[in-house]
């Protein structure tokens, strides 16, 4: 894109670039801050593409255009690109490097985790306690139809108490009492049955 806003071809845009790194590279130590964002126009929509084809990661190839672009511009102000002319060989080998770069520190990341968890001890699980589910049923059965079909509906069905209560002509308000009662009563009876 040209500081018209229209699109240019490639190989103008290339040329482009190559204007704008010669004029960054020229201007350091000082800013160029045209040819700067001359460049990031350039190349960043680009180093996203590659990063998508790369990462399948919108958000990641939104990373890598930053990190990339950051890392170029730095290497030009600070006079370490030999051939400002050839910047679209260095911008797309700076990605390659900094992919190469987070694939490395993730499989670092991943082998620290594996020492790490072979250095802890194991955790103590508590047994889970075993439900009677016939019990439950006993007891379920036992409680008052209204009581038991707010339950139900709630846990079973798990809909909401505004939808509780519409389905059997209650408030909201009406239905969590009722179920905060029935849970109550259901759980005195499931415990009361236990040794």
């Amino acid at each position: 894109m040209d500081d018209t806003g229209l699109v240019l071809p490639a190989d103008a845009a290339d040329a482009a670039a190559a204007a704008a790194a010669r004029r960054i590279a020229l201007a350091a130590p000082a800013l160029d801050a045209d040819a700067e964002a001359a460049l990031c126009r350039v190349f960043a929509p680009r180093v996203r593409r590659y990063g998508l084809r790369h990462l399948r990661d919108a958000h990641a190839a939104s990373d890598l255009a930053q990190l990339v672009l950051l890392r170029v511009l730095e290497q030009l102000r600070d006079g370490k690109v030999r051939e400002p002319d050839r910047i679209v060989s260095f911008v797309f080998g700076t990605c390659r490097m900094v992919l190469h770069e987070w694939q490395r520190g993730e499989l670092q990341h991943e082998r620290l985790l594996a020492e790490a968890a072979e250095q802890l001890p194991a955790a103590e699980v508590a047994p889970v306690p075993s439900l009677d589910q016939h019990r439950v049923a006993d007891c379920l059965g036992r409680l008052a139809e209204r009581e038991r079909s707010v339950i139900v509906l709630s846990f079973y069905e798990e809909r909401t108490a505004e939808e509780v209560g519409s389905l059997i002509g209650l408030s909201a308000g009406n239905v969590r009492v009722i179920r905060h009662r029935g849970l109550a009563r259901l759980r005195g009876c499931v415990e009361g049955a236990r040794p």
